[in-house]
């Protein structure tokens, strides 16, 4: 971390600070006692200037940002995630936290504009995931990923092409949805809704035919997810898991043991698919780009999930291109076949790295 992008002193003001972390690209912006500002621009972090930020100046930040709820909630909990929007319409996903006794702050950029699956490069099966009228869908990967803004497009394409009620349950938003033939109703957890539990109590009884739970975090959520898709309703939501069968896996783990066989009957009857992704860099060095891991419940897969035989759903997937599956070591695989990604990253980021290093040896010496 020793890049250093020079800037006047006069930018150290939150607000120019992101404006000059979107002029660069940067997905996140840092700020903390001891460094200057500092940004990740592809993976790398980079310095905005050398001014050294004092316990003062994180105080002075955190003081203009967060209202007076919000730093109550900051002084009991030691953080707090908000959504943030700077001068100049930069909008941000934004953790407060403290270390050593002093402020830090965590900026995600986001893209102002709600992409479609095209632009994302994301597969396009993924429009008919958000044509069914019921069942659990899944975006799974590492954080940072994109997993928000995958989900984002799928609820802008519910909204420009189905009649329906979609409710979210986020913490914070993160993208802001208009109306279009739906009714999209946002509720931002400590904002709409003083927790999760309580939103997701209450979202049964608000007439949804989509429900977004932003992250299935403990076996409250899980549970009420697998009854909202028992019961008529599309769940879209993320985990923070690699690959199909350890997402699964990660499910059916949060219950105790004697619940486990029941979890997996009911999974293994409402769960319609698994999107898992990682975003790579790209091999000229600009920016990434996401490969993705296609997993569809067909009644093969569904028997794999009831039997408890997970370890064999990518076998399946291996197997079944021709119903638009696809594997993450495939997916990379086909990166590095465009010139997108290096060799060395193809089996970084591959699920069976000593399988990737043969594919790979067909084209280059690994």
């Amino acid at each position: 971390m020793n890049t250093v992008i020079k800037i006047n002193s006069a930018h150290l003001n939150v607000d120019n600070l992101l404006a000059l972390t979107s002029e660069y690209h940067a997905s996140d912006l840092h700020i903390t006692v001891g460094l200057p500002p500092v940004c990740r621009i592809n993976s790398r972090l980079v310095h905005l200037g050398d001014s050294i930020l004092s316990s003062k100046d994180t105080e002075l930040i955190v003081d203009s940002i967060l209202n007076e709820n919000q730093k109550k909630l900051l002084i009991e909990q030691g953080e707090i995630d908000i959504s943030y929007t700077a001068a100049g319409n930069y909008r941000c996903r934004l953790n407060v936290f403290r270390q050593k006794g002093n402020y830090s702050l965590a900026f995600r950029l986001l893209n102002p504009e709600i992409r479609g699956f095209k632009e994302l490069k994301l597969p396009l099966v993924l429009e008919d995931f958000c044509a069914l009228n019921r069942g659990i869908v899944l975006i799974t990967g590492p954080t940072g990923t994109g997993k928000t803004t995958t989900l984002a497009a799928m609820v802008d394409w519910i909204n420009t092409n189905r009649d329906c009620h979609i409710v979210t349950l986020e913490d914070p938003i993160e993208y802001v949805h208009q109306h279009k033939r739906s009714i999209v109703n946002q509720r931002e957890i400590g904002l709409d809704s003083m927790s999760y539990s309580n939103a997701l109590r209450a979202v049964l009884r608000q007439d949804p035919d989509v429900i977004l739970i932003g992250e299935m975090r403990d076996l409250e959520s899980i549970a009420i997810a697998l009854t909202a898709a028992e019961t008529g309703h599309l769940v879209l939501s993320t985990l923070h898991t690699v690959g199909a069968s350890k997402s699964i896996d990660r499910i059916i783990d949060v219950f105790p043991p004697y619940q486990q066989q029941q979890i997996r009957t009911q999974l293994s009857m409402v769960l319609q698919g698994v999107i898992s992704q990682q975003l790579i860099p790209h091999a000229n060095g600009n920016g990434r780009v996401v490969a993705t891991e296609v997993m569809i419940a067909t009644p093969a897969i569904r028997t794999l999930i009831r039997d408890n035989k997970t370890h064999q759903i990518s076998n399946v997937i291996q197997i079944s291109g021709k119903q638009h599956m696809k594997t993450m070591d495939s997916s990379l695989l086909d990166l590095f076949k465009q010139g997108m990604i290096t060799a060395e990253d193809a089996i970084g980021y591959s699920v069976d790295s000593e399988n990737m290093k043969i594919q790979l040896s067909q084209f280059i010496q690994v």
